[in-house]
């Protein structure tokens, strides 16, 4: 009796080459859900924070929260409360809820015609198994998912869904599954696809070779990029932020390089939503200097205790799970999350960044300000947040470049 309802669920979501967008089109994001996500990303990052710590961590908050959302169409009862807990999503209807990510996706898509994001789902069951209609139907129209019957025992099924990992990677993450398991009935698979160039970019010729101090203190030589302009700057006792734009400006990475006599860990004890965008608010326009790292690194986790420490515990109990709403009553079988994976990537060079994740968002000066000097050479957090709804698309602590 087939009981697993995801030997793996992917969440997948990735940067890319840059393509044609539409016309921005006239729909509105629902702050509700966006305010959930940023808080529900934050909670995300600083259980893995503790976890990983003395690790670089590189996640898709935004990617993990779309393939939960998906998920919690066929939650009941328990299992639905606690995911709603994790998620941030209490208070808002299954309908506001589709309505909310199907408008936020529409948005995130179209956002900024010189930066390429999109955002792909698929669903991938178990040939000959009955799913309600009604799951697979909101799945469909308000996440745009592709539904596909496979048969998992063929041998050639791994490949069919590592071929469309691969295609919505843009090759950048070419396998994810590896076989799958005789009680596996379901996969879920979440694509976000982005490749922003700098506003700015970096100039190749003022690329040197610099130190990176460690977390153990000791040096590490690396490229190191310089620009000087007037950007988005704030600074205190305890770090320096700055925002570096991609495109026509909607998107940009934060990076928060702690101060000399402070470290990673300190800054992250005080992370939060509301600092972050307490923090962000502050940013104001300053002519200075920024070095900044170029890296290439790869990150990956199973995402099983984290969520079950934010209150996703029934859905990955046998005994307990309740996704009703997604099986046909007929079905003898009691489905459950058997494991959640989230594997990233990210490359920042002269250019602009480019990332991707498997886990299947004018002010006038009233006093002078001296330039500033930022050289992040030493471990740092950085963001990619959508500006206008505030979808923060990536997040990570980088202690080795």
């Amino acid at each position: 009796m087939l009981r697993n309802l995801f030997s793996f669920i992917v969440l997948l979501s990735l940067l890319g080459d840059a393509m044609a967008q539409q016309p921005q089109p006239n729909v509105t994001v629902n702050s509700r859900l966006t305010a959930a996500n940023t808080r529900f990303g934050f909670k995300l990052f600083d259980q893995l924070a503790k976890s990983d710590a003395g690790k670089n961590i590189f996640v898709s908050p935004s990617s993990v929260a779309f393939t939960l959302a998906m998920i919690y169409n066929g939650a009941s009862g328990e299992t639905q409360q606690g995911m709603a807990t994790a998620l941030e999503l209490q208070g808002m209807s299954l309908p506001e809820i589709n309505q909310a990510n199907a408008a936020l996706r529409t948005m995130l898509v179209s956002a900024d015609p010189k930066v390429q994001l999109n955002i792909a789902n698929s669903l991938w069951a178990r040939k000959g198994l009955v799913f309600k209609p009604e799951f697979m139907k909101r799945n469909q129209e308000f996440y745009a998912a592709e539904i596909s019957d496979l048969d998992f025992a063929a041998p050639s099924a791994p490949q069919t869904i590592n071929n469309w990992v691969n295609q919505k990677t843009n090759g950048k993450i070419n396998k994810i599954v590896d076989r799958i398991p005789g009680d596996a009935v379901l996969y879920l698979l979440n694509a976000i696809y982005f490749k922003g160039v700098w506003t700015a970019p970096f100039d190749k010729t003022k690329i040197k070779d610099g130190q990176f101090t460690l977390l153990s203190g000791a040096k590490k030589k690396i490229p190191l990029m310089s620009q000087n302009g007037r950007f988005q700057y704030y600074e205190n006792a305890k770090f320096q932020a700055i925002s570096l734009p991609y495109g026509a400006g909607r998107m940009s990475m934060y990076v928060f390089l702690p101060a000399k006599n402070s470290n990673l860990k300190t800054f992250q004890a005080e992370l939060s939503a509301t600092n972050f965008e307490s923090w962000t608010s502050q940013l104001r326009s300053t002519e200075g200097n920024i070095v900044l790292p170029r890296f290439k690194l790869e990150y990956e986790i199973v995402l099983n205790n984290t969520l079950k420490a934010l209150g996703v515990e029934a859905a990955f109990d046998p005994q307990r799970a309740n996704f009703g709403e997604m099986y046909a009553k007929s079905s003898s079988a009691n489905v459950f999350i058997g494991e959640v994976k989230h594997k990233t990537f990210v490359e920042v060079n002269e250019e602009g960044t480019e990332a991707a994740a498997v886990t299947s968002g004018g002010m006038k000066a009233t006093s002078f300000v001296p330039p500033f000097k930022m050289a992040v050479d030493h471990p740092f957090f950085c963001a990619i947040r959508d500006n206008q709804t505030g979808t923060i698309l990536f997040m990570g602590s980088i202690v080795e470049p």
